[in-house]
């Protein structure tokens, strides 16, 4: 009976001890394996699927913000003497150079308003982004379906004016108008949402100047007198 019992014990420890063994080996695969997918994700898919969210998300807020820019300097037929008033002497000489502010509170508050709503309808789309990317093949990320990201809006969009004086020859002077458009977004991306920031500068609009500017008005940026 000791015998039996011995080998009894024995066989049960030959055979036992490889099975807990290949258990943990096993175990040990699937954890790597895991830990593997999770990197190849973070550092390939991952960074994929941003770059590529970030750059149609940026060039549809653009758009967005553009179509909204021209379209309502269409409605206020927009030019240069509805914005800017040059006051001169009898001489001809510049005195001043006053900004409309009402003319152009009005187009950027306009302007803020369908650049929000187009946003808006930026969002409600999505962002669509090819299923070759989820291979995190740079080469393969144009092809296959699309897949569609959220995305949240953040903020209204944020309109602002600034004007820039540059020389446009003998006692001539360019004084061009911009209007910069700031639009923000978040993407929900899987495992994270990531924040995308566009800033647009429209050229509204320019003319050119005879006569020597004071200095009052040649810092940059100046616009509003």
């Amino acid at each position: 009976m000791s015998g039996y019992g011995y080998e009894s014990g024995y066989r049960y420890r030959r055979y036992h001890k490889p099975l807990r063994v290949k258990k943990l080996a096993v175990a040990a695969i699937v954890l790597a394996c895991v830990i593997a997918a999770v990197v190849w994700f973070q550092c390939g898919v991952l960074r994929l699927l941003v770059a590529l969210s970030e750059e149609s998300s940026r060039a549809k807020l653009a758009e967005a913000v553009n179509d909204a820019a021209f379209e309502t300097m269409q409605w206020n037929g927009i030019d240069y003497e509805k914005l800017v008033t040059v006051q001169r002497s009898e001489s001809g000489e510049i005195l001043s150079i006053e900004a409309n502010a009402y003319q152009v509170n009005l187009l950027a508050r306009q302007t803020q308003t369908l650049a929000t709503a187009n946003v808006n309808a930026v969002c409600e789309e999505g962002i669509s982004v090819p299923l070759g990317a989820f291979t995190g093949i740079g080469a393969l990320a144009g092809f296959g379906p699309s897949v569609t990201f959220r995305v949240l809006q953040v903020g209204s969009v944020v309109c602002s004016f600034a004007s820039e004086f540059a020389s446009a020859g003998i006692n001539q002077t360019r004084h061009s108008i911009y209007m910069k458009a700031d639009a923000s977004v978040s993407i929900v991306l899987p495992s994270q949402t990531r924040k995308v920031n566009v800033t647009t500068q429209i050229m509204v609009c320019e003319s050119i100047i005879v006569g020597k500017i004071p200095e009052i008005y040649l810092g940059g940026g100046w616009f509003g007198g």
